[in-house]
């Protein structure tokens, strides 16, 4: 990196997704409908896995979870996205940013791996049916999850130690509409090899882990699924992995098309689409997803808005 006008920063300027007053007034009407259905979507789903009883199982335990989990690292950038939209103050500061940086990162790793735990649960059902419930012990399911938020707050932290080790920057302007590790980097003035090969490692063996076990857990289904004799059977089978494989297929599609690459000025303007498709389009998404196509997801629905209305 160059030394030029290197200097220690208090604050950030986020640059957002657009300068232009007309087309910011548009984003922001857009991306507060898509926060407003994202919260009631995922809190919504959230609270009827919890108050359903015929929901009370290990698939709707960690959905449950995807569903908190994409509700929290929406509502880590998008609600400071729309407040850049509509303010010239486009300042964060650099606590700020650090935080901000360490939930999204947090919550991004925990859904890749989410999405892991959830191809071995939908394994576990389809391949050993009989032994479903007893092999996908509450104790199990707790430790899943456990796990994979106590990992991917580790996998924060180190990135987290890292950057702050950064001495001074360039320039305390961001281009982007968040904090992300990426283009802080390209803006530091000292050696951050460190910082973008660790970045490298970890999203690849976390993408390299986690593909590992969706690819077989989905062999497994397919080659259980072939040998059913009822077409009946087959398709439940294949329509209970439908949802699962097309939030998996979007998720870990975006993560590697921006952070299995190094990072360029060419590049930025691309990744900041794409980051819009996973930070805030996504966690609209996923509930919807699993809800719409799932028989029972809604009639757990309807059995309680019709237990409200009737008292």
């Amino acid at each position: 990196m160059g030394q030029g006008n290197c200097t220690s920063v208090t604050q950030f300027l986020l640059l957002g997704l657009s300068d232009t007053p007309e087309l910011g007034l548009c984003l922001f009407s857009f991306f507060l409908l898509v926060c407003g259905v994202t919260v009631l979507a995922n809190l919504g789903m959230s609270v009827l896995i919890q108050v359903s009883s015929p929901l009370h199982t290990p698939m709707y335990f960690f959905l449950g979870h995807l569903s908190f989990v994409d509700f929290c690292y929406s509502s880590v950038i998008v609600p400071n996205m729309l407040v850049g939209m509509l303010s010239e103050d486009k300042a964060i500061s650099f606590l700020g940013c650090m935080v901000q940086f360490f939930f999204f990162c947090t919550y991004a790793i925990t859904e890749v791996f989410l999405l892991a735990v959830m191809a071995y649960d939908r394994c576990v059902a389809i391949c050993h049916p009989l032994r479903y419930l007893l092999v996908m012990s509450p104790r199990l399911c707790a430790g899943l999850v456990a796990g994979c938020y106590l990992y991917a707050s580790v996998c924060a932290l180190i990135h987290l130690c890292l950057a702050l080790q950064i001495p001074s920057y360039q320039s305390n302007v961001i281009n982007h509409f968040f904090c992300d590790l990426p283009p802080l980097l390209d803006l530091a003035c000292s050696d951050v090899t460190v910082n973008e090969v660790l970045v490298f490692i970890v999203v690849n063996v976390n993408e390299l882990v986690t593909i590992i076990i969706i690819l077989t857990s989905y062999w497994l289904i397919l080659v259980t699924v072939l040998r059913m004799r009822s077409a009946e059977g087959r398709r439940k089978a294949f329509s209970t992995c439908a949802s699962h494989l097309t939030a998996i297929v979007v998720f870990h599609g975006t993560i590697l098309s921006i952070y299995c690459q190094h990072s360029s000025n060419s590049n930025q303007d691309i990744g900041k689409a794409t980051a819009v498709f996973y930070t805030v389009v996504i966690p609209m998404l996923n509930p919807l997803i699993y809800s719409l196509r799932n028989k029972d997801v809604k009639e757990a629905l309807r059995k309680v808005l019709g237990s409200k209305i009737l008292s």
